[in-house]
């Protein structure tokens, strides 16, 4: 597994460099930003206590004792962790003990051939305390760039109040918003190859400093960390030699994340110059444009684009994955077909649905394959909990339900949002089955009563209850900008009984269907029809125990 592991990252490495004399010079500018990061702030003894209880106790086979007994052991080492770390941090270095990994390969999907490497990620396991010592770092790092807001702002992979349906649901209300407007959306799916494990350590290194401005002992601990670096593979009760990693970040670091999320910051530029949408999640990107099926000259700036991004990966030694990448027109169907010749010319044949971030997307927008997929898998997982049922109690059984059915139908739920209710009805026949397994009811006996007695608001509600509860937070600071930028609060132009009230603008539209169906329509009109005490609720636990009873109420009474 190393040798195929290491010949993978070695294979794009070496495709890239045979043809970067070809690819144009996207390189960024040398220039260090006026506000930088040169120095630490030393911990204290309650900041690390916080930090050690909240990392998990995942034991590495290079912890020389568990890490539960460690942190059960934690007040006789504190002293001794808390000058471990501070010098760490002073002094810039990364320990040489922390930087091996066990790399665990686990399967991308579980329905993958178990046989084939290929299918696998590497995860890195890591030391127990080389994880707490990231956290601190990854505290400071990160509150320096929200607070110079150096992040690029559409991508939501890693980041706190950031999500895969925040990342969905702007690209669906920009869609939703082309479609109301009679302009047919042209969606592209980039996917990399291997994109965490082809990193270059050194362009990495010139970005922290020169894009994002860490200096001084913060950068050479990043020098550090990223040197000398190295991983063994580890299957069962198998493990292979070591290898030295020369570049990439490790996947499962609590910094991995950010560094690669800091990595790819100049993408935003590239696509910017061509005026085209785009919304990124890790390493997955999604470009989108508004064309109209009469003028396809965004289609061109589209294209270019694209041959653009090409050539920034081959400067940073990423690989674009042409065979995964799709594309999805979205619009009318009459519509739809005018574009075809043009996408024939560029050699891409787009596709009737895509999965995006976990949801099938079609032509269509009526996310009824999706439905179907969700329906699939809920009910053979159903199959199974009632196989158990028997022996199971009521708690352990409820316990099941929420793991394996109500978390796939809440899963981006906010995406459905103005649906008909006939394309929605698969998950409430999925919804009532389980009520029906869970409380040991007969198949003729009335849902409403079980449902309202194990007080599970029906998917339509719920569907209700994930957008308001996303209006909140954008309202209150705990929500990405890119939502929040959406609602635009309702000012009269007179003092009037509305002032002051919380309320937001309803934008016109033109449609029903799609119009109506878009966040930045179906959220306030929603909002707006909460009763004013509930909009003013003093923080989001509030809302929500507020929200739920609300809308118990309009489903049951």
């Amino acid at each position: 597994m190393s040798a195929v592991l290491l010949t993978l990252i070695n294979t794009i490495r070496c495709d890239i460099l045979s043809s970067r004399d070809m690819i144009l010079n996207t390189s960024e500018g040398s220039t260090v930003p006026e506000e930088t990061l040169d120095s630490f702030v030393l911990v204290n003894a309650e900041n690390l206590k916080k930090v050690f209880s909240t990392v998990r106790p995942t034991t590495c086979l290079l912890d020389p004792i568990p890490s539960p007994l460690f942190k059960t052991l934690y007040g006789f080492f504190e002293a001794e962790l808390l000058y471990m770390m501070n010098c760490s941090l002073q002094l810039g270095v990364f320990p040489a003990d922390f930087k091996t990994a066990v790399v665990r390969p686990l399967l991308k999907k579980s329905n993958l051939d178990c046989n084939n490497f290929n299918n696998y990620r590497p995860v890195s396991n890591l030391p127990f305390l080389s994880k707490i010592l990231e956290k601190l770092v990854f505290i400071q790092i990160n509150d320096f760039l929200n607070d110079k807001q150096i992040l690029e702002i559409f991508q939501s992979g890693f980041r706190v109040n950031h999500s895969t349906e925040t990342a969905l649901l702007k690209v669906l209300n920009d869609i939703r918003c082309n479609w109301d407007s009679q302009k047919l959306s042209v969606l592209v799916l980039l996917d990399l190859s291997a994109a965490f494990d082809t990193v270059d350590h050194t362009i990495l290194l010139n970005r922290l400093k020169h894009m994002v401005g860490l200096s001084g002992a913060v950068h050479n601990w990043f020098t550090s960390y990223l040197s000398d670096r190295t991983f063994m593979v580890s299957m069962d009760t198998c493990s292979s030699k070591i290898h030295k990693m020369t570049c990439g970040v490790p996947q499962g670091s609590v910094l991995g994340p950010v560094l690669f999320n800091l990595y790819m910051l100049p993408l935003g530029g590239v696509i910017r110059r061509h005026g085209v949408n785009f919304h990124s999640y890790a390493d997955d990107t999604q470009l989108y444009i508004s064309v109209s099926p009469d003028d396809t000259r965004p289609m061109d700036a589209l294209f270019n684009c694209i041959l653009d991004i090409k050539s920034w990966m081959a400067e940073n030694f990423l690989q674009l994955n042409q065979d995964k990448t799709e594309v999805l027109i979205i619009g009318p169907e009459a519509q739809r077909e005018k574009l075809l010749s043009k996408l024939q010319a560029f050699s891409v044949c787009p596709s009737l649905q895509v999965k995006n971030l976990g949801v099938i997307l079609d032509s269509e927008l009526g996310f009824i394959p999706h439905i179907k997929h969700v329906t699939k898998i809920g009910f053979y997982h159903l199959k199974n909990i009632a196989r158990v049922r028997p022996i199971l109690s009521r708690a352990n059984t409820e316990m099941l339900m929420h793991a394996f059915i109500t978390s796939r139908i809440d899963y981006c739920n906010a995406l459905l949002s103005g649906l008909p209710k006939k394309n929605i009805s698969p998950l409430q026949l999925l919804q009532n089955s389980a009520a029906r397994v869970l409380t040991k009811t007969r198949g003729r006996a009335h849902i409403t009563p079980v449902l309202q007695s194990l007080h599970w608001l029906p998917v339509c509600f719920r569907i209700d209850f994930k957008v308001l509860l996303l209006v909140f937070k954008c309202l209150n600071g705990l929500g990405p900008s890119y939502l929040s930028d959406l609602l635009l609060p309702y000012e009269p132009s007179r003092t009037l009984r509305s002032s002051g009230t919380g309320l937001l603008i309803v934008p016109k539209v033109r449609t029903h269907t799609h119009g109506e169906a878009a966040f930045q329509w179906y959220g306030p009109r929603l909002w707006n029809s909460l009763p004013e005490e509930l909009r003013a609720a003093e923080n989001v636990h509030v809302f929500k125990n507020r929200l739920k009873t609300h809308l118990f109420n309009l489903a049951f009474n």
